[in-house]
Parts: structure tokens; C-alpha cells; sequence
């Protein structure tokens, strides 16, 4: 029996709506049909070229879709999301989930309400499933995580804690069964109006400690990871999409080569169709735990003056 394609919108036509409008249109199974853009010209742009149709009206957008990809801006990311969701429709959110805790948890309760999957784009979380990490059975002892960016006019409608720390945040909750239990650390405000640059340090219940040094105005970019377990060490470079593992549990060499490991993004958006269709009990990144990854970061724009 021929499967109907799932019929798809992305809401928010700029370069991340650009980038998951494509998906839909390469993977199977799914059929991009509608781009939503305050801006009617700019989903045009975006919608025309992949044979979608452009939206300005968010009703009449609805009406169209089965499933919604929500890119917006992050401070709209909780307005577009629960508008889908209150129509009955799944949400694959950018990250972050929402910019309030009050919002995520909207989110979350409206997506348990509708029935249906709710996801988050940390799409890192790929590329540790693709390697095996999610799979070693210690619980990490210390976690020291560094993402920096150089200077960009994207994305200064949020910190850089919500920008580019919650990656390794997220990574950092997926690791540790254990709850946060304080952050210390500074964090400075140089050319936006939240924070630019942020270190701290985070103990969990179970002793568990987590380093995470941010930046997006660093001269170089960097994004490397060191995980200590009690029988060695992982350290990960992201950009080198490179690995060295002292620990006795082997982790998968040529996981760059696996179809998750080449398209992080892909394989992202293609669990959450998969939870959408009932082949899975879950999409990769649940609206529960981009909840709990944005609480943290609150935690850490909160200890650093944010």
C-alpha cells in the first residue's frame, strides 16, 4: 500500500527555514507544500523555487499542512509553535524551544493536549547517537564544553547562552540522568544587548560536573568537548568531526560516513517525521527535554548576569 506523503510548512522563510524547507523536499515520504512569512515576499522566495506555496495568513497556512517546522526568530519560536499545535498539528521547533519557561511549558502541555510530537532541533544529539556516546553505560563524571563563534549579525535576538551554549547543554542533560543543582560563572555583554561571551560551571546531584565556555565574538571559531568517565576519557572535536576515546567501550570510528553522521539535520527532521507516523516512540530531541535544556540556560544567563 503506498504511503501518502506527509503534506509540510515551515514557518520562517529566512536562512534555517531555507535549510529545513530543502529537507522536505529531499526526504521521502514528505512533500514541502507551504512556507509562512509575515513577509510575504521573502516565503515567496523561498516557497516558488520548491514548487510550495507562500502563506501570510497563519489560519490559512494551518489549513494547509499536516506537520510544521517552526524557524522563525527564537523570541517567536512559542507564538508559531503553539498556534500549529492548538490546530492539531506536530512541531519540529528550532532550538531554542522558547526564550520563557513559561512558554516551553505552553508548548509541551499543548503538544500532550493535541496528541501529538512536539521536537527541538538540537540536531548535536545526532551526531553523539551517530558515534555511539548515548550508548556508554557510565554515568560522566565532568563534562568541559567550548563553542565559539566569530562575530555575525544572526541571532542577536537571544544570548549566546541560547544561541550556541544550549547545544552543549542539551548534550550535557542527554549524558547526566542527574538534575542541575547550581551554576557559577561570568559572562560579558560586548557588542549586543544580552550576553556576547559566558563561562560556568554547573553541579549536578550526582557530583557531576559541566564546564560550558560560550562565545560569538571569538576570533576563531571552536567546538570541542572533553567527557571524564570513571574508566577514561572522549574528546571531541565538532568541527574536525573528530574523536579520541581512552574509555574500554568502543565508539563507531566512521560514524561521519553513517547517513546521520554526513546530514545531522536530516536525520533530525526524519525522527520527527518518524514520530509523526507512529514508526517511532519518539522523535530525537522531545519538547520535554529542549524544556529542560532551556531551564539550565535560564539558570546560567540568571548566574551570569544575564
Amino acid at each position: 500500500m503506498t504511503q501518502v506523503p506527509l503534506k509540510a510548512g515551515v514557518v520562517g522563510a529566512g536562512v534555517f527555514g531555507g535549510y529545513h524547507a530543502k529537507k522536505y523536499v529531499e526526504l521521502p515520504g514528505v512533500a514541502l507544500v507551504a512556507v509562512f512569512d509575515i513577509d510575504l515576499a521573502r516565503a515567496k522566495a523561498l516557497a516558488e523555487p520548491l514548487g510550495a506555496v507562500a502563506y501570510d495568513d497563519m489560519a490559512a497556512f494551518l489549513a494547509a499542512v499536516d506537520v510544521v517546522t517552526v524557524a522563525t526568530p527564537a523570541v517567536h519560536h512559542a507564538q508559531a509553535a503553539l498556534a500549529a499545535l492548538k490546530a492539531g498539528k506536530p512541531v519540529y521547533s528550532e532550538k531554542p524551544l522558547a526564550v520563557t519557561p513559561e512558554d516551553a511549558d505552553a508548548m509541551v502541555a499543548a503538544a500532550a493536549k493535541a496528541g501529538v510530537p512536539l521536537a527541538c532541533g538540537h540536531q548535536e544529539r545526532v551526531v553523539f547517537q551517530a558515534m555511539g556516546l548515548l550508548g556508554i553505560p557510565e554515568q560522566p563524571l565532568r563534562l568541559e564544553a567550548v563553542r565559539r563563534g566569530t562575530p555575525s549579525d544572526r541571532n542577536l535576538d537571544v544570548s549566546v547562552v541560547l544561541d550556541l551554549m544550549i547545544h552543549d547543554i542539551d548534550l550535557a542533560l542527554a549524558l547526566c540522568e542527574a538534575q542541575p543543582m547550581t551554576v557559577d560563572g561570568e559572562g560579558a555583554i560586548t557588542r549586543s544587548d544580552s550576553l556576547d561571551w559566558v563561562k560556568v560551571e554547573a553541579m549536578f546531584e550526582n557530583g557531576f560536573i559541566a564546564v560550558f565556555d560560550a562565545s560569538r565574538v571569538a576570533q576563531a571559531r571552536e567546538r570541542t568537548m572533553k567527557v571524564v568517565y570513571p574508566s577514561g576519557e572522549v574528546e571531541i572535536d565538532f568541527l574536525a568531526r573528530t574523536f579520541r576515546n581512552t574509555t574500554p567501550f568502543p565508539l563507531i570510528e566512521d560514524f561521519t560516513e553513517t547517513p546521520a553522521g554526513k546530514d545531522p539535520l536530516g536525520a533530525s527532521v526524519a525522527g520527527f517525521l518518524a514520530a509523526v507516523r507512529g514508526e517511532a516512540p519518539r522523535p530525537v530531541v522531545t519538547g520535554e527535554e529542549a524544556a529542560r535544556a532551556l531551564d539550565l540556560a535560564l539558570a546560567v544567563e540568571q548566574a551570569t548576569g544575564g
